[in-house]
């Protein structure tokens, strides 16, 4: 059994050099590689095919892609027949780098890959583990850009229990919220009117693996980078200057916000938050809002229409300017009740802000009563907890502080250590079961549903 450390290749469609989370998480991913000095390669769309080497342990590899057709267009898709055939793009980078792991970060178009490497159909890389790590609720997104209630529920669970999750050997989530998901898409009482039939036949076809699925699940929590993000980083300087920027009166409340504007970071909210905070006669609340994306015209076309200057938007911030901005707001607002993990909100507690979040989705990996203010996730809800973040001076001391011992538990460095002892995890049962993973054969009479019937948590 193997003992070398293993190497990994990464693949996603969400990077982009202004990006979030996963652009955040995976940069810090390569820096680690150096501290672990294990071999990381990453894989990702850009405008035109380049290498960037990041030191000595991890490298980019940008594969020319179209940008996204739809929700942002800052992104770009690699798609299938950038691997499908022998010589495209992808398969000579994989084939070059030969890895023993290959992770896909991706819901859509780049989760065929396994599946053709399961089937054998790309037998140049022998038979690399396979590993499909979601920090996303596909039904959030099915939710917001296709069709709400049960059939856009039914159409999240059948593309993931029927398609996606078959076609690997091993499961990453980045929260217990995320996890469910999966665990929903095959577990049968979740989904008492689908096709048996149909569900053997998918995962008879991709040959998955009969080893329980919880034992191939894990959940790998995210970091922030307590270097950067630190209440060192308040100042007098850095209030004075953002409220001149922003056009903040001195003596008004910031409240920050830092997120994509898009539909499914649940931004619109946002206005119908102000809208209550702006009645208010005692207190001159403003919204500062970092971030870009497709809702961005819209926010500013509330804003002018209903309370002219009470939400102003930075557009992207550089991460050094964003960790001043957090230090020095007053409150800081997270408003997604189906937020994955959220690592702004991770980011603005190590900032020593007070932290209102909703009483719902992953930020609860993290956030509680001690630590952070959770809020119904209404309008109304988030502006009578924002005033009690801002108005009660000794809560917000004692939660902030109880916030700094919790992200001192939340570092990336912590969270990459643990990342790595979980790939080695599996890597390690990989080898020790491989008839089962790797070579296990499949016939029409294998049952995977009853398999899904009886290992799986119920609720």
């Amino acid at each position: 059994m193997s003992k070398k450390p293993i190497k990994s290749v990464h693949l996603t469609n969400y990077y982009h050099k202004n990006s979030g989370g996963v652009s955040t998480n995976y940069n810090k991913l390569l820096e680690a590689a150096e501290r672990h000095r294990r071999f990381v390669r990453l894989i990702v769309p850009g405008e035109h095919d380049a290498v960037e080497e990041i030191n000595e342990f991890a490298k980019i590899y940008y594969v020319a892609a179209p940008p996204s057709p739809i929700i942002d267009k800052r992104y770009r898709l690699m798609m299938p027949w950038q691997y499908i055939q022998n010589e495209t793009p992808i398969r000579k980078i994989l084939i070059d780098e030969m890895p023993d792991m290959i992770e896909i970060y991706d819901n859509y178009s780049l989760t065929l890959l396994a599946g053709i490497i399961r089937k054998g159909k790309f037998s140049q890389v022998k038979r690399p583990m396979l590993v499909y790590f979601t920090g996303e609720r596909f039904d959030t997104i099915v939710s917001s850009f296709v069709s709400k209630g049960k059939i856009g529920q039914w159409f999240a669970r059948r593309l993931i229990g029927n398609y996606n999750l078959p076609m690997f050997d091993f499961y990453i989530a980045n929260s217990p919220f995320v996890a469910e998901e999966l665990i929903e898409s095959v577990r049968g009482e979740d989904n008492p009117h689908r096709s048996e039939t149909f569900f053997n036949k998918c995962w008879q076809f991709f040959r998955a693996s009969k080893i329980p699925f919880t034992e191939r699940l894990k959940i790998c929590p995210r970091g922030v980078d307590t270097v950067r993000f630190n209440p060192s980083k308040a100042s007098d300087r850095v209030r004075r200057e953002m409220r001149e920027k922003a056009g903040i009166p001195e003596n008004s409340v910031v409240v920050m916000s830092s997120t994509r504007l898009s539909t499914e970071k649940n931004i619109q909210v946002l206005p119908e938050i102000m809208e209550v905070l702006a009645k208010d006669e005692r207190t001159d609340f403003r919204l500062l809002v970092a971030g870009a994306g497709p809702k961005a015209e819209w926010i500013a076309e509330e804003t002018e229409k209903r309370f002219p200057g009470k939400i102003v938007q930075t557009g992207h911030l550089d991460k050094e300017t964003l960790a001043e901005y957090y230090a020095s707001a007053d409150v800081f607002l997270h408003p997604n009740p189906r937020e994955p993990f959220g690592n702004v909100a991770l980011e603005a507690m190590a900032s020593g802000v007070a932290v209102v979040v909703p009483n719902a989705g992953g930020v609860l990996s993290y956030a509680n009563e001690e630590n952070a203010w959770l809020s119904e996730p209404t309008a109304g809800g988030f502006a009578a907890t924002i005033r009690k973040a801002f108005e009660d001076e000794p809560a917000r001391a004692r939660k902030i502080e109880r916030a700094l011992e919790t992200v001192a538990a939340h570092t990336t460095e912590a969270a990459n250590d643990l990342l790595f002892a979980t790939y080695d995890a599996m890597y390690e049962d990989f080898e020790r079961r491989n008839d089962f993973f790797a070579y296990q054969d499949v016939s029409k009479a294998d049952k995977f549903t009853d398999l899904y019937y009886t290992n799986l948590p119920t609720h």
